[in-house]
């Protein structure tokens, strides 16, 4: 990674970083994107280059580097697991987090819960490298299968964490990787 990149996933982090701490000690309502700006030591038109929405930065925060983490364990997996059996294993492990202040704050907030459920989609990019070389797929058939593998994650973890209407959340029986398992398997034959 060149030193332009480096500086933008660096000034990413530390966007991501200050809006989740803003939002824990003052509410995820009461921060305003000029405060998250002057805490990341960057203007808010910066700021405004790498979030679209304060929701999005605050959760950030917390689902960073999970992107990394999935592709991270994804490529380590053995060769000769099938490849749904890894993806379901490297998503697990990344939603076996206890549940913390963070995240009770973003499952507790409506806006939040949703740019939660949506940010699934970061994880599509390493995703379709692991599928392309795994399966031998095109660039665009890969890119496909990694964004429905990313949709089932994000029905799956909406299933685990039941959101209802008056903001509470109640965590089923099932366990995420349950939800997962179930969610992702129905995409196994594509993934062969």
């Amino acid at each position: 990674m060149g030193l332009r990149e480096r500086k933008k996933t660096e000034t990413r982090a530390a966007l991501a970083a200050a809006a989740l701490r803003l939002a824990l000690e003052k509410g995820a309502d009461n921060v305003r994107v000029d405060e998250i700006a002057e805490a990341a030591n960057v203007s808010p038109r910066t700021y405004n280059n790498y979030f679209a929405s304060r929701d999005q930065a605050i959760v950030a925060g917390i689902t960073a580097t999970r992107a990394l983490a999935v592709a991270s364990v994804l490529s380590a997996r053995p060769t000769d697991e099938p490849l749904v059996e890894s993806i379901i294993a490297a998503f697990a492990e990344q939603y076996r987090e206890p549940p913390s202040e963070a995240l009770a704050l973003i499952t507790s907030t409506p806006s939040l819960r949703e740019a939660y459920l949506d940010s699934t989609s970061s994880m599509e990019p390493p995703i379709a490298s692991v599928i392309s070389e795994r399966t031998g797929k095109d660039p665009l058939g890969a890119a496909v299968l990694a964004a429905a593998v990313a949709a089932a994650a994000r029905v799956a973890v909406r299933r685990w964490v039941d959101l209802r209407p008056s903001g509470l959340v109640v965590v089923p029986a099932a366990s995420v990787e349950d939800h997962l398992r179930e969610a992702i398997g129905n995409l196994a034959p594509a993934l062969r």
